[in-house]
């Protein structure tokens, strides 16, 4: 599906561009490519006045507000080093960015990201961030089911494996709303957005 409308009000939703995420090892783009191309949308919107929203995952030291379901991959666990859910600097220093801390894949479930979208009257997002298929798809399918119109930009995204990105861009996110790459949601926005 082709990228055909951005809302008045619309806001960029970055997901998990963090410093002990941004840099591990992604495909088919590298998170160097995901943070310059989110660095790229992020200051579009703000000199539009739009929101800017920066997610990061974090978890107590103890492990206390991990989701606590079995699953066949216990993936985390143990300890991180300091500082590796901090923002990237890139990213960060803009004091009118919202800031949601998650500790799920999804930015929504049990974070305050609905009701900060609402006050600003928000209708429609843009997903960027790592990884597709787990925090972004996640983030993308509830915001689907809370009404929001949901973009992802496509060229914004990377995963850890090239198929597990190419099922989500290919076969979900058109289920959940439109796709485009970074340069088409830019030209969309200085459109409708002038």
């Amino acid at each position: 599906m082709a990228l055909t409308a951005l809302d008045p009000r619309t806001a960029l939703v970055v997901i998990d561009l963090q410093r002990g995420i941004a840099g591990a090892p992604t495909q088919p783009y590298s998170g160097a490519e995901v943070v310059a191309r989110s660095v790229e949308l992020a200051d579009a919107f703000r000199a539009r006045d739009l929101p800017v929203v920066l997610v990061r995952v974090s978890f107590a030291p103890d492990w206390a507000d991990r989701v606590p379901g079995r699953t066949e991959h216990q993936g985390g666990g143990g300890s991180y080093p300091e500082g590796w859910d901090t923002i990237v600097d890139e990213l960060s220093g803009h004091p009118g960015d919202v800031h949601v801390t998650k500790h799920n894949w999804g930015a929504f479930h049990g974070t305050d990201l609905d009701v900060q979208l609402r006050r600003r009257g928000v209708t429609q997002i843009v997903l960027t961030g790592i990884a597709t298929s787990i925090g972004v798809e996640s983030t993308a399918r509830a915001a689907y089911e809370h009404g929001y119109h949901v973009t992802v930009a496509t060229d914004a995204v990377a995963d850890m494996a090239p198929e597990t990105h190419a099922n989500s861009v290919e076969r979900i996110f058109p289920r959940l709303g439109e796709t485009g790459t970074t340069a088409e949601v830019l030209e969309l926005l200085a459109k409708t957005h002038s």
